[in-house]
């Protein structure tokens, strides 16, 4: 039998938080903060319901690498 999704809960109140709220994401911030501490918890690849998280993160490092390496403007 295949393991639950480790992460798979988290994901689950996303979407009821998500639904209850008319999907303003802006509401569930609590629900979609547990959720990355979750896929933090469980490395990459072990949970499918991380995807987008994960995907979310490497942009988020992107930018971040790429604004250090853009000087400040000139004072």
């Amino acid at each position: 039998m295949p393991q639950k999704d480790p992460c798979q809960k988290q994901a689950c109140e996303i979407q009821k938080c998500l639904q209850a709220n008319n999907y303003v994401e802006s509401k569930c911030e609590a629900v979609l903060e547990e959720m990355r501490r979750c896929c933090t918890r469980y490395g990459k690849g072990r949970s499918v319901c991380c995807s987008g998280f994960e995907r979310e993160e490497r942009e988020r490092e992107k930018l971040k690498v790429t604004s250090e390496r853009i000087p400040p403007p000139p004072q």
